[in-house]
């Protein structure tokens, strides 16, 4: 039996998602006495360097040339698109050169892309300056007035290499937005169609999306799912969908299999199926996939392939359609695959010299997600807390711990060291313990190998200074954990189980051992006030100021049916909104707060204070001047105070001390 393992488009693009690379490994363990062939493929990698191609290029222009032709003269047209057709020869000459110097292919290209002559310039460059020479022929939307800072900064006068990966991500980033705004509007680099099926109570409008004319992406994936099966000639066909910006891309390549292969199985399973459809009901699903499997993958597809070949296997958490009803197949007997037994993930398959390094953000920490090759390992499965009030600590992938030996790690680093060529590892942990970061730490150090990792954590005590040290003596060069809503009252109330303080600390000792920091923040958490909104902030520009931190990210909260908030919001004091009929996806909650903060308002300024606190700048700036609050057109010379400006709620000043994480440090 042949079996192929996809990624559906789209996920990063730096480094293949580890799902079929351990489910590949587990496979081929059992390969023999299940008579199997297991490979694996990246068509969400495929998918990219498809569209970022000369050919592709050189057609999109012609589609958007001829589009402009019938609007006529004078109509509107998106400035990305403007630019675009302006230097649509020069994209596609350059395409093909940009794309490999980013997979690491070409590396003095980067001497003539600092020279800024040779990439074209378009909207997500002009917050730097026009290139040298440049003067009054520049594009108006080419490049910003005044020296160029961010550049220096950045990369001085010798970081020639990164300076030009930088410059040709933005270049990246300018294409896809092209693709975006005229080709397919459900196309962004690291997603797909995600808007599809986030949350989605009916397959309606999945399914109506689904039997629309294609669009060149469309039919780019489709030429793809064909040279796949013609390849490799799949019995059976596993597709990991992670998160909801895969599901669209699954569905499509579903589509074209059961034209050009009908007799091939078809099984979805992943992260957004583990989370989003527990409640499945809609047969039409089954016009697609004829098996979705939950939770992890290793249990259920073992025994739906001992099925599939005639053997007496019962199926594991998979639904199915039976006589035109979903139906859902378990067995509690059947246990999951300690984690000593699940393999060692492989990425044989995968085109690793294909994958492309890409940076927007010029911040060190906050690039790593994108830029650079990373195995990925997991120190545990689950999370060793489990009792954060938002997070969906009822499902398995979170509830169900177990720790992976460390004997069995250093053989799982070991052997993708020597497949791979490569030490950078992910640890992509829900948290990270820290006895098992210990001794990964020191067996490294024992044993004398070297590698470079980082992953996630908690922020909790256990990180002393001296831990800390120890772990950035064995290659520990990042961390990233939640701060949340950077508030004591409510990381009680989410039992976080850390303070303000205790952050601080903790991440400065990650700091003054040579760790970077990334820290996860929510804003818009139930009961949170505007007034504790705006002292978050100021707490988190003292951590920033203070070098505890080099990095975040805000998230707005969300309530989600698998999370202590979802299953008992009266602890929180929210009412669930009455949810609408549900036969295909169910995971966010909407909710209705008594405190009635407008978080949506305060989003914005939240953002931009962190994009300036991340380029070093804006720590002597009052928190509140973030918030856009201007005020409406008025009479002349009419003013009000600033934090009333706008029209919508007052915005308080920070209550916080000035010093409050200065003397948190000293208490150490």
């Amino acid at each position: 039996m042949r079996v192929l393992l996809l990624t559906p488009p789209m996920t990063q693009l730096n480094t293949p998602y580890p799902a079929t690379a351990y489910l590949t490994g587990f496979l081929r363990a059992h390969a023999a006495a299940l008579d199997l062939v297991v490979s694996q493929a990246d068509p969400a990698l495929s998918l990219f360097l498809r569209l970022f191609e000369a050919g592709t290029v050189e057609r999109i222009a012609e589609i958007l040339a001829e589009r402009a032709r019938g609007a006529g003269r004078g109509a509107a047209m998106p400035t990305p698109i403007a630019h675009f057709l302006r230097h649509a020869s020069v994209y596609v000459d350059t395409v093909g050169p940009a794309i490999r110097f980013l997979q690491g292919r070409d590396p003095s290209l980067a001497l003539r892309i600092v020279g800024r002559a040779f990439l074209p310039e378009g909207p997500r460059v002009a917050h730097l300056s026009p290139p040298p020479g440049a003067g009054d022929d520049a594009d108006d939307d080419a490049g910003g007035a005044g020296p160029d800072e961010q550049l220096a900064w950045a990369f001085g006068a010798l970081g020639t290499t990164e300076q030009a990966r930088y410059l040709a991500s933005l270049y990246v980033d300018d294409l896809a937005d092209v693709i975006r705004e005229g080709i397919d509007p459900r196309f962004e680099l690291s997603r797909y169609g995600e808007r599809l099926a986030a949350s989605a109570p009916t397959f309606d409008p999945l399914h109506a999306a689904l039997q629309a004319e294609p669009t060149l992406v469309d039919t780019l994936l489709a030429h793809i799912t064909c040279e796949l099966v013609e390849a490799h000639r799949p019995d059976v066909i596993g597709m990991s969908a992670p998160f909801p910006g895969n599901v669209y891309g699954a569905f499509r390549m579903a589509q074209v299999v059961r034209q050009v292969s009908p007799d091939t199985k078809l099984v979805l399973g992943g992260g957004w199926v583990n989370t989003e459809l527990r409640t499945l009901r809609e047969p039409r699903v089954f016009d697609f996939f004829d098996y979705i499997t939950l939770d992890d993958g290793e249990r259920p597809l073992l025994n739906l392939l001992s099925r599939l070949q005639g053997r007496d296997a019962p199926l594991v958490r998979t639904y199915r359609r039976v006589d035109g009803a979903v139906v859902f197949d378990t067995d509690p007997t059947q246990h999951d695959i300690p984690q000593r037994d699940t393999g060692t993930p492989t990425y044989d398959g995968l085109p690793l010299g294909d994958y492309v390094s890409v940076f927007e953000m010029l911040n060190p920490m906050h690039r790593l997600w994108s830029d650079g090759r990373w195995n990925k390992i997991t120190l545990a499965h689950g999370c060793y807390w489990k009792k954060c009030s938002f997070c969906d600590i009822s499902l398995d992938y979170i509830g169900r711990y177990e720790q992976t030996a460390t004997d069995v790690l250093m053989h799982r680093v070991r052997s993708l060291v020597d497949e791979t060529g490569q030490t950078g590892f992910h640890l992509v942990d829900e948290a990270a313990p820290p006895a098992a970061m210990r001794a990964l730490a020191e067996r490294l150090l024992a044993e004398k190998l070297t590698i470079t990792w980082w992953g996630n954590i908690r922020f909790e005590k256990t990180f002393t200074p001296e831990l800390c040290r120890l772990l950035a003596r064995a290659g520990c060069v990042a961390v990233s954990g939640g701060l949340e809503v950077a508030s004591d009252r409510l990381l009680t109330l989410m039992e976080k189980g850390v303070t303000v303080e205790q952050v601080a600390r903790v991440t400065r000792a990650f700091t003054d051992a040579g760790i970077m920091v990334h820290a996860y923040l929510m804003y818009g958490f139930p009961t949170q006030t505007v007034q504790e909104t705006v002292d978050a902030l100021e707490r988190v520009r003292q951590l920033f100021e203070a070098g505890c931190i080099q990095s975040a990210y805000w998230h707005r909260f969300a309530a989600t049916a698998h999370a202590p908030i979802g299953l008992r919001p009266e602890r929180y004091g929210i009412t669930l909104r009455p949810l609408p009929e549900i036969t295909f996806a169910h995971n966010d909650l909407e909710f209705d707060d008594p405190v009635g903060a407008d978080h949506d308002l305060l989003g914005a300024g939240l953002r931009k204070a962190l994009y300036n606190y991340m380029h070093g700048v804006g720590f002597d700036v009052d928190v509140r001047t973030w918030f856009d609050t201007r005020p409406p057109a008025g009479p002349r010379g009419a003013s009000r105070p600033r934090s009333q400006r706008g029209g919508g709620p007052v915005i308080p000043a920070p209550k916080v001390p000035p010093d409050l994480i200065a003397r948190a440090l000293l208490s150490r």
